[in-house]
């Protein structure tokens, strides 16, 4: 009995753990997606230019929580320009962030 008495709050401390880690592997996964299809989508339609320095992630509550902020500067070995995309996110309480960064031609 003693033994269990042990065991059991060691296991279900574990178990906390894992499950904790899990949700935010989970995401992680999700801001990473969810960043690089915007990246994806304002180099594809030429909107990384005009596209405004921050905003949110749909409205339709599966991606809510999820924020972004688009940088842009000079890259110094040509024409092309670095494009750098944070994408914020609350996960047990703490806010965490994914960077996701390309090069697009600026030559027009």
């Amino acid at each position: 009995m003693v033994f269990m008495g042990i065991l059991i709050p060691v296991v279900l401390e574990g178990i906390s753990l894992s499950n904790k880690a899990g949700v935010a592997a989970r995401r992680l996964n999700e801001a990473s997606r969810l960043g690089n299809n915007l990246l994806h989508e304002l180099i594809l339609n030429d909107q990384w230019q005009s596209a405004g320095g921050s905003g949110t992630f749909g409205l339709d509550g599966e991606n809510e929580g999820y924020r972004w902020q688009l940088t842009q500067q000079a890259w110094p070995e040509d024409t092309m320009r670095q494009l750098e995309l944070q994408v914020l996110y609350d996960v047990q309480g703490q806010t965490r962030s994914v960077f996701l960064s390309t090069l697009v031609d600026d030559t027009e």
